[in-house]
């Protein structure tokens, strides 16, 4: 892979690597930690999140696996998509593609909220290619119903789609994310936003595009997860915020008791957003997850 990486004026983390893949039509930026030969673990962010969310993670785990992240369609430095398919089944498609052309024949799969979706679906799919599947803060019905789903429609409605100054789209995502650190809300700031030529702060992701689909879906593509969350067969953990509107306990209960694959832990102090309010604590839960799951690293 091409050594293409920009920090947006924040560190990285060590040997991180960016290139541009083709996939389904799109060129995708995806980034990559680790070394070359280690066990590949695929990382998937969600609804507006971006590839270099995972840096902490990258550093936690020490060099001893290869991480490949991407800023999926429409997000990031990745294409947006001119037909606005920003559906399951297009993030599906492009993580099969993706694995495909990294030669990825089985590895560990990791997705937050949207990207954790995108994660269910693939590993009912593809069980011999998945070694251990971990999930951020979803689970059936997430996405649909309830406070967390109506929170995010109320945002998207509501979204401004530019700002005047940095420091007004930093009062807006202080905001909607007050439990985020100042690192992290800087993060958000250099990942999610850009200065366009005007002079004004606008997004780096397809706003209109990825707010249309979400607030007025094509029903037939909306994916029910319980009969997919049944038919998985690989070692999973769920990590739930013990605060999240989104991700319901009774839920992830549930999943646990009808699938004996499916682990789970809740992180006290964590909303939906549990790798960025308790880093060290989601860290050391997939690290030792990956661990217990994967063969030993040369």
């Amino acid at each position: 892979m091409v050594d293409a990486a920009r920090s947006r004026g924040h560190s990285s983390s060590p040997a991180e690597r960016a290139a541009h893949v083709e996939v389904n039509g799109l060129r995708l930026l995806c980034r990559e930690w680790g070394p070359a030969s280690g066990f590949p673990i695929v990382l998937l962010h969600g609804l507006r999140g971006y590839s270099a969310t995972w840096r902490r993670l990258a550093t936690a785990l020490g060099g001893r696996y290869r991480l490949v992240a991407i800023d999926q369609r429409g997000r990031g430095e990745s294409d947006w998509d001119p037909g606005r398919n920003y559906y399951t089944d297009a993030y599906l498609a492009d993580l099969e593609g993706l694995v495909d052309r990294l030669e990825l024949r089985r590895f560990v799969l990791l997705g937050h909220s949207m990207g954790g979706t995108t994660a269910y679906v693939y590993a009912a799919r593809h069980p011999k290619r998945v070694a251990a599947l971990v999930i951020e803060d979803i689970a059936p019905g997430s996405s649909t119903e309830g406070e967390g789903a109506e929170r995010i429609r109320a945002e998207m409605r509501s979204l401004p789609l530019s700002f005047g100054t940095r420091e007004e789209a930093k009062a807006y995502w202080r905001a909607r994310r007050p439990s985020l650190g100042d690192a992290a809300l800087e993060e958000r700031l250099a990942e999610s936003m850009r200065q366009d030529a005007n002079g004004r702060w606008v997004w780096r992701y397809d706003a209109e595009g990825i707010s249309a689909v979400r607030l007025d879906p094509d029903p037939s593509r909306i994916v029910d997860l319980w009969p997919v969350v049944a038919r998985i067969a690989t070692p999973t953990l769920v990590i739930r915020g013990a605060e999240s509107d989104f991700c319901p306990e009774a839920a992830v209960a549930r999943m646990s008791a009808t699938n004996p694959h499916i682990a789970s832990a809740t992180v006290p102090g964590a909303s939906h957003y549990v790798h960025d309010d308790q880093p060290e604590v989601f860290n050391q839960l997939v690290a030792r997850f990956i661990a217990a799951h994967v063969p030993e690293v040369p």
